[in-house]
């Protein structure tokens, strides 16, 4: 010990004040006294134990019968004198009797610069194979939204390299948007755009309840090894427990908001907030919740908020965040759409009979907001886009008479415009996987279709 310590440029007789120093430290923050108890009870994926003097969110440990293997558990509630636990990770060899014992603390994550470039599961753990995560500090995965009288305003734009968001449903630094999209229109490709190309310090992304094959098809395609040096990636896959697909929207955040407090600009990208809510109705509906709309709990609806104010922008630093929200038939006002949609500060709508017509990204510009539009630009660019609107809406309306041939030219200037415009518009619209524009010359582009459409506006 002394030669370590001479050979750290420490004087031997400080050595054991150092020791002491740690000792102590170790010590106030350990918990010598544990609650100890016993499963008595498993029904579906709720245990039952019987366990004194722990409370809500408590992180316990449940040993098999053949006391080989410990399983992380959470505290979720409580029934007639017995501790509800759900399990963090599926569990095997557990019976009656099996030893519970708890730890005083919530669930945390580890955090740091380690981060960065890994992948791990919906707690925390690598399982990128590149060995253990070191640790810079401890954030907890549950934690409270800033205080919104300490915010910082929204007035920076991000660029996302998306010719039809950044022109018409701009975003900015540490605002909240839904991406509200079915399956098969492309909603994991433009996350894959958004990720390459949004100008952020680091960007954090969270599959949750996914396909196992689309984590590592993300990382290699979508990402690649320069967007992964500069991102962390959380997954839950469908297979695993409903508490840890919970548990990875939450993970995410904390570790989001860990870069935040370090000054950074960071982007979240959550698919979805859609599964998130399945999985807490599941622990809703196995703990006893009554079944409210559609079959979600109240505890889901409760959660939501919860979760999605604690990004956006901070007393430093900001957390700019996109979720995924599927939709069932294209039906957006099914219950966890209707919520997150109140909550956020705008979405983009993908549409399935957009994709049909070959435009990609899918988007349907006409339902679609971004709450912040007219405060992150300028009038001009508000009055060309506002034009470019005008003429989709109009071309819309009239599309079924065109098609078959029943409108004759002439009979309404409008309609005659949208014609003459509509393919200008989209061929905007449309735009390659690897063909990112600047954000310049997509407002150019804007203003210039715009520019169009008013000069035409005063002619008629």
């Amino acid at each position: 010990m002394g030669s370590l310590a001479v050979a750290s440029g420490v004087d031997p007789s400080y050595e054991h004040y150092f020791d002491y120093q740690n000792y102590s430290v170790s010590l106030a923050n350990t918990n010598l006294i544990r609650a100890k108890g016993a499963v008595v009870q498993l029904v579906g994926l709720v245990l039952e134990a019987l366990l004194q003097g722990v409370e809500i969110g408590e992180l316990c440990f449940i040993r098999s019968t053949d006391r080989k293997r410990t399983y992380p558990c959470e505290v979720v509630g409580f029934r007639a004198r017995r501790v509800l636990l759900m399990p963090l990770v599926n569990l095997e060899g557990i019976g009656a009797g099996a030893e519970v014992i708890a730890t005083g603390k919530q669930v945390s994550v580890k955090c740091g610069p380690g981060l960065l470039g890994r992948v791990v599961d919906g707690l925390g753990n690598p399982m990128d194979g590149k060995g253990p995560i070191v640790a810079e500090k401890y954030y907890p995965l549950r934690a409270p939204a800033p205080n919104p009288m300490k915010r910082k305003r929204i007035d920076t734009v991000m660029p996302t390299g998306v010719r039809v968001i950044d022109g018409m449903l701009t975003f900015g630094t540490g605002q909240r948007v839904g991406m509200f999209a079915g399956s098969g229109v492309g909603k994991s490709t433009l996350l894959g755009m958004i990720a390459r190309n949004a100008k952020a310090d680091i960007a954090v992304v969270c599959n949750v309840g996914e396909r196992g094959r689309e984590v590592l098809e993300f990382i290699e395609e979508n990402l690649g090894e320069e967007g992964l040096a500069r991102a962390v990636v959380v997954s839950a896959t469908s297979d695993t427990s409903s508490l840890e697909r919970v548990k990875a929207a939450y993970t995410a955040t904390a570790i989001c908001e860990y870069f935040r407090d370090q000054g950074k600009n960071v982007f979240l990208m959550m698919d979805s907030v859609t599964r998130f809510a399945m999985a807490q109705r599941e622990i809703g509906l196995a703990i006893g919740e009554p079944p409210a709309t559609k079959g979600y709990t109240p505890s889901v609806f409760a959660l939501l908020p919860e979760l999605l104010e604690r990004t956006g922008m901070g007393e430093t630093g900001s957390i700019t965040a996109l979720y995924t929200v599927l939709v069932e038939g294209g039906d957006m006002d099914e219950p966890v759409a209707d919520a997150v949609r109140g909550i956020l500060d705008g979405h983009i709508v993908m549409s399935r009979k957009i994709a049909s017509d070959n435009i990609y990204p899918a988007i349907d510009v006409l339902p679609s907001v971004s709450r912040l539009f007219n405060a992150l630009t300028t009038p001009e660019h508000q009055a060309a886009a506002a034009e470019m609107r005008n003429i989709m809406s109009t071309y819309e309306s009239a599309v079924d008479l065109i098609n078959i041939g029943a409108y004759v030219r002439g009979s309404n200037a409008d309609i005659d415009h949208a014609i003459s415009m509509i393919d200008q518009i989209k061929s905007f619209r449309r735009q390659g996987v690897n063909d990112p524009t600047p954000f310049q010359d997509t407002v150019n582009a804007v203003k210039q279709l715009g520019t169009k459409t008013a000069s035409w506006a005063n002619l008629a």
